[in-house]
């Protein structure tokens, strides 16, 4: 059995240089990436408002040529700019837990653009050091890519993976999409590859309920 260590996102082997981390250089550099895509005035969340009239997904602004009552507003899109949505929420959330470790600072002052550019700001200036011996730094990784893959859904047109729910032998449910690079069983505790995971067998209607 490999004992070596491995990250604790993509459970790779790591290399010399990562002893001691708890990601991999190339899953820190991944979320750098999407912590840098969120924010800004020309962010994917600053683009959500491009988005929340019906018909408005192509990238522009809305343009109504009559007096008529603008179409109504896509609820996905203001529930995605909430302060209790699945972007900022979740944002705000991880600043809390690192600021309890001391090494974040939450400010919830200012618009929800302020808030979110605060949350990605002090994610990114503290990433090292989460990478390194953050907590629970697999699930804020895994928080985060559905964050930035979810807003790059919206405003690019993307459809977000189609999730699929695989049975392991111990009977537990599993969800996943193409995208999983692996994950491990809540019951068994079985680890599983992004290939290995693909390869279990589909739950049952009932299961996946």
């Amino acid at each position: 059995m490999n004992n070596l260590p491995t990250c604790l996102r993509c459970t790779y082997e790591l290399r010399d240089d990562e002893t001691g981390r708890q990601l991999c250089f190339r899953c820190e550099d991944r979320a750098a990436q999407n912590l840098a895509a969120i924010p800004g005035p020309r962010g994917l969340y600053a683009q959500l408002a491009q988005h929340l009239q019906r018909g408005s997904s192509s990238g522009g602004p809305a343009v109504s040529g009559s007096k008529a009552a603008p179409a109504p507003l896509r609820l996905d899109v203001l529930n995605l700019q909430s302060a209790g949505g699945p972007v900022l929420g979740p944002l705000e959330g991880w600043v809390r837990v690192w600021e309890e470790a001391g090494h974040a600072d939450l400010n919830e002052a200012g618009s929800l653009q302020q808030r979110v550019d605060h949350a990605c700001r002090t994610l990114r200036y503290n990433l090292r050091w989460a990478a390194e011996a953050g907590p629970a730094v697999d699930e804020f990784v895994h928080e985060l890519e559905v964050v930035e893959r979810t807003l790059r859904g919206t405003t690019g047109g993307e459809k977000p993976p189609r999730r699929i729910v695989v049975t392991c032998p111990c009977e537990q449910p599993l969800r996943v999409t193409l995208d999983t690079r692996g994950l491990t069983c809540p019951r068994c505790r079985t680890e599983y590859g992004h290939s290995e995971v693909l390869r279990l067998p589909l739950a049952e209607r009932r299961a996946a309920a």
